[in-house]
């Protein structure tokens, strides 16, 4: 809880003080929910950790900047927008906040946000940044005004462009000691004015009218939380000129503004946009070995949903890959869906400090040779080789998935990868949730695999050839294949002097040429049936 707490802090030091995000608001705010959990667990009694703001800014705000709470849904807003009337939507401008005074019609002041009470003044900076008005035409004798100062953009879209850094660039160019080209791309937009006009468009008309219209342009009433989700929809798809991370409900009645503070304004909340990823905790990391004896890494995690999808595991490659990462259970990652919603690892978000490793699996001891026969480490790579023979594109054996190859190993009905052509229907009902009958329709769709071409069993057996050398490949028999000297191999289309070499080693290797002898035996190929078979 320290350690995390200690990092959360350093965000907020980096973000409120440099204008630094090192972290994305999605990441920020799932820590910061964990931390929060622990500590009511462990240590209700005390106060819950909240983004602390610095309070080294000089310059008090007329009116403390209250932030805007988040909704977590539409069922949220709903729940929010019940009993509220006079509601109006507008994007959530991805900039940074400021209070801008003026005094007499004249801009007296412009304020960092700070920490809601105190901020910094940047009003030297207000010159260079021809949204912000010097004047405005009012005879009051104040007017205080709150809006977000953003990076302006052309055509820019939120799903397509995300945020592009855009905030951190402004808050730079804001704090930098001297003026910098980049003020001149700065626009303002006018969220909040705390003692302005009761209604919402006598609001937005003045504001228009001094210059600062868009909030006009960009602010729409809405009813119900079906009408903010659409206009949520809308803006994160269309062209803006400013990035966005969500959308804010206001409600148009607010108490005065002296009585702002920061924390408690519950007259506005926001609902962000699903970001492009998700977080999700590690509860295992586990090894599978696939049939050419390659080991994966797969990480088992808390569920969560993506998109469409309820996201449980993610396959994050080889053992180096692995190492890489530094990826164990307990740490936080964060998960996106890849091309044809594939589930990805982004980053690792979170480590926890005590590095318990698991032991993976001897890469050395599985190969594109290992486990023809059945052995309790040869498992996993086995019930590969089983389950792609089983593909349409090798042996075509319908209705035999992963899941029956597992029955039948755990029947020990089996001893290598072919001795499934011997068992008879009664071997094979015998395994735990296979009924005499699917017994029998997995019997006669296993002698059907006698009528396969030859290319087809060298495929089953692992060998390397490219699909169109197997089609080209000329041989009826094995005694064919296992006379072919390297430089025939090669000849084939697709089969280069390594990939030939690799083919004649295989094929003179005592494992698979027993597995050949055992097909001989069988009539395989060549169509001939094994006793008792279906005609």
């Amino acid at each position: 809880m320290a350690r995390l707490q200690r990092q959360l802090e350093r965000w907020d030091e980096a973000y409120y003080r440099d204008g630094k995000s090192l972290v994305s608001d999605a990441d920020y705010d799932t820590l910061l929910q964990r931390l929060k959990s622990w500590q009511g667990c462990f240590v209700p009694a005390r106060p819950a950790y909240d983004s602390q703001l610095p309070a080294s800014g000089r310059v008090a705000h007329p009116v403390a900047h209250t932030g805007v709470k988040k909704v977590r849904d539409k069922l949220a807003l709903a729940y929010w927008m019940q009993d509220r009337r006079d509601l109006w939507v507008q994007p959530k401008i991805d900039g940074v906040a400021v209070t801008l005074v003026y005094e007499a019609g004249k801009l007296a002041a412009l304020i960092s946000r700070g920490d809601g009470l105190h901020g910094e003044s940047w009003l030297a900076k207000a010159p260079y940044i021809p949204a912000i008005p010097l004047k405005i035409e009012s005879d009051a004798p104040q007017v205080v005004l709150q809006g977000e100062l953003f990076l302006k953009m052309t055509d820019h879209q939120q799903w397509r462009d995300g945020g592009k850094n855009a905030r951190a660039q402004v808050a730079g160019a804001l704090m930098s000691q001297n003026p910098v080209p980049l003020l001149a791309d700065i626009g303002l937009f006018i969220w909040g004015w705390p003692d302005g006009p009761a209604a919402m468009t006598d609001r937005l008309r003045q504001l228009a009218g001094w210059g600062l219209g868009l909030a006009q342009m960009w602010s729409q009433p809405v009813r119900d939380e079906e009408e903010v989700a659409v206009w949520r929809d809308r803006w994160f798809n269309a062209p803006l000129p400013f990035a966005t991370d969500g959308v804010v409900v206001h409600q148009t009645t607010r108490p005065a503004g002296q009585s702002w503070m920061p924390g408690e304004g519950d007259w506005a909340v926001a609902w962000k946009f699903e970001p492009p990823d998700v977080t999700s905790e590690v509860r295992s990391v586990d090894f599978t070995t696939g049939r050419t004896g390659n080991i994966t890494v797969v990480l088992t995690l808390q569920p969560v949903a993506l998109d469409d999808k309820i996201v449980r595991r993610v396959n994050i490659g080889s053992l180096r890959r692995w190492r890489t990462w530094d990826v164990i259970a307990g740490d936080q990652v964060a998960i996106s869906l890849a091309g044809q919603g594939i589930p990805r690892l982004e980053r690792v978000i979170w480590r926890v400090a005590k590095r318990d490793y698991p032991q993976p699996p001897d890469a050395e001891s599985f190969t594109p040779l290992s486990c023809l026969s059945v052995t309790p480490a040869c498992r996993q790579q086995l019930l590969a080789r089983l389950s792609w023979l089983s593909q349409k594109s090798v042996l075509d054996i319908a209705g035999a998935q992963r899941s029956t190859w597992l029955r039948l190993l755990e029947n020990r009905a089996m001893s290598h990868l072919f001795s499934w052509l011997t068992l008879t229907p009664e071997q094979i009902a015998q395994s735990p949730g296979i009924s005499p009958t699917r017994a029998q329709q997995l019997w006669h769709r296993f002698n059907l695999t006698r009528q396969q071409p030859l290319r087809r069993w060298i495929g089953a057996l692992g060998i390397p050839l490219p699909r169109r050398a197997l089609n080209a490949l000329p041989d009826k028999s094995w005694d064919d294949v296992q006379q072919r000297d390297v430089q025939q191999w090669q000849a084939l289309p697709g089969v280069g002097a390594i990939l030939a070499q690799r083919i004649h080693a295989m094929l003179q290797d005592a494992r698979i040429q027993k597995l050949i002898a055992f097909l001989r035996q069988q009539g395989i190929p060549g169509g001939v049936s094994a006793p008792g078979a279906d005609s």
